[in-house]
Formats: C-alpha cells, sequence, structure tokens
C-alpha cells in the first residue's frame, strides 16, 4: 500500500516521536520515510559506525542480525539491521570506510 495522506505515515511517525522521548540521549540520524513503504522507518548513519552500534545496543538490538557487507568497490563497510518499534519496521544501517582501504589511501597521499 502506499500512503495517500500524512495519516497513513503513522506508524513510523509515532516510532521517531517515541524514539526521540526515550532515547534523546544517542546520535542524530538521517531520518527517512516513504509513501512507497508507510510502515518503515529508516535510520542511517553516514561515516558513523559508533552510532549505529550505539543505536543497536540501545534498542537491544541482537549483534547476531546484523548483516554486513561491502560496497564501492570495496571501499564502504555496510551494516543492517531491522526490528520491529512501535509499530513500525525500523531499519537501521551504518555505513564506514574499511580500515585498510583508508589506509592505503592515506599512504598513496604521502609523497616519497
Amino acid at each position: 500500500m502506499n500512503a495517500k495522506i500524512l495519516g497513513d505515515l503513522g506508524a513510523p511517525l509515532v516510532a521517531l516521536r517515541t524514539l526521540s522521548v526515550d532515547q534523546p540521549h544517542l546520535p542524530a540520524p538521517c531520518v527517512s520515510l516513504s509513501t512507497v513503504f508507510p510502515e518503515r522507518l529508516d535510520l542511517s548513519f553516514h561515516n558513523d559506525l559508533g552510532a549505529f552500534e550505539a543505536w543497536r545496543e540501545a534498542l537491544g538490538l541482537d549483534p547476531l542480525n546484523v548483516a554486513h557487507h561491502v560496497q564501492g568497490d570495496g571501499r564502504t563497510c555496510v551494516l543492517t539491521v531491522h526490528a520491529d518499534y512501535a509499530g513500525a519496521a525500523l531499519h537501521l544501517t551504518g555505513f564506514g570506510t574499511l580500515p585498510a582501504v583508508e589506509e592505503a589511501r592515506s599512504r598513496a597521499e604521502v609523497p616519497a
């Protein structure tokens, strides 16, 4: 079902409000709602896997449920975990630069 009115986004909006009250100390995420997936709340963390982990831990999400993959020609680590939260389908995504790539990039920038 596609959302037609703001009320159709009620579940993720309630979840977002609940999170803002229950977890105000957590790092601010990039927040996304979609009329295509009106039950879903996406929270993403760019270049901050620590923020992803803080949220995962605060929400009590099992680390064994975190999926990991690499994108961007092997340069970017992507972590994802999904859970139901306050009636919404919560999706957490964390993006970070892989350390070996960052180290190689730093070496390449140092003149010989």
